[in-house]
């Protein structure tokens, strides 16, 4: 059973009561992680474009933790709002971004707009509101085509603008960490899924897309023959993991640390085990040709994290899976 997004002690006892900032608030990861810092006691102010999500689970966030919720509707390109977001707060937590590697191949100047020289514009408000710490959600797309498990002393090897752009992120976090005085760390995500994912973009992540073809009883469709591999890890680990790099004692000085469950697994062994947990016999996916800066493989190393700040993914992909198909089981249920 996978339930609301736990905060560990001492992470938890270190948000209540304190000011956050979250970039991005009002994605996917972003509503998961405002829900659990307020539920433990924060004030999280919220800024965020809008630009890829909708203002609706915000709204249920702030009515369902009254007066611990301010949403600040505004792009962390402009600096006004950014440093109205950030002003007294201890850390922030920069999810704010281009967040499709589909979408930013057709806009690649924007997307590194947003996520390289944005995450200067965030160090730039913090630095000037005197927060303590950020928190960046970096991306595994960072390591490119190498052979995994993939370790942070690897050198970068981005093959997209998108990869480009979350890397730029990454050295503007260990820039200002080294001689800026705003401690930060890079959070290196690898395939984050879970509850609350988009199925009707079409950029939607393959997960969730492959879900929208099970509940409508078709095939799913994979780009590629299927042999890729991914990491996943589910969103409650995600926030944790974020929870816990902002709490640890100790500076991160701008270092990389990856996020995600230590296991790949290929797409097309995904497309089976997703199709037998929502009650259907595995179907020949349709195939269609790979995608510009899709890569083969992907895998985490996931020692430094454990390491430096105690985390290590709880959520194994088969029951992260299964509570988000339970729906899906259901409504084949009814169907019968």
């Amino acid at each position: 059973m996978v339930g609301p997004p736990p905060i560990d002690s001492p992470a938890g006892h270190a948000v209540r009561g304190e000011a956050v900032c979250v970039t991005g608030g009002a994605g996917f990861i972003g509503s998961h992680l405002v829900g659990a810092l307020a539920g433990a006691g924060a004030s999280v102010r919220v800024i965020d474009d809008l630009s890829s999500a909708t203002s609706d689970r915000l709204t249920d966030l702030i009515e369902a933790h009254e007066g611990r919720v301010r949403f600040t509707h505004a792009s962390i390109l402009e600096p006004g709002a950014m440093a109205e977001a950030s002003r007294g707060a201890r850390w922030v937590f920069h999810l704010a971004a281009m967040s499709s590697a589909a979408e930013a191949q057709e806009d690649p100047a924007r997307c590194v707009e947003v996520n390289g020289l944005g995450t200067a514009r965030v160090l730039e408000a913090s630095r000037h509101a005197g927060v303590q710490r950020v928190v960046y959600a970096a991306s595994a797309s960072a390591y490119g085509d190498t052979a995994g498990p993939n370790r942070e002393d690897q050198p970068p090897a981005p093959m997209s603008p998108y990869a480009a752009g979350k890397l730029a992120g990454e050295h503007a976090i260990a820039g200002w960490a080294r001689s800026m005085g705003v401690d930060g760390v890079s959070l290196r995500l690898f395939n984050v899924y879970g509850p609350g994912q988009s199925e009707h973009s079409p950029y939607a992540a393959v997960i969730p897309a492959f879900a929208t073809r099970l509940r409508a009883g078709l095939p799913p469709v994979i780009y590629g023959d299927g042999s890729q591999t991914r990491d996943f890890v589910h969103v409650s680990d995600v926030v944790r993991a974020m929870t816990l790099a902002a709490a640890r004692p100790a500076p991160w000085g701008g270092i990389a640390v990856n996020i995600g469950s230590g296991r790949s697994v290929s797409i097309a062994e995904l497309a089976s085990v997703m199709a037998r947990l929502c009650g259907e016999a595995p179907a020949p996916p349709i195939h269609e040709p790979s995608r510009a800066g899709d890569i083969a493989a992907s895998e985490c190393d996931p020692s430094r994290a454990e390491r430096e700040m105690g985390f290590r993914a709880r959520v194994t992909l088969e029951d992260g899976l299964d509570a988000l198909l339970d729906g899906c089981r259901g409504a084949r249920r009814e169907a019968v």
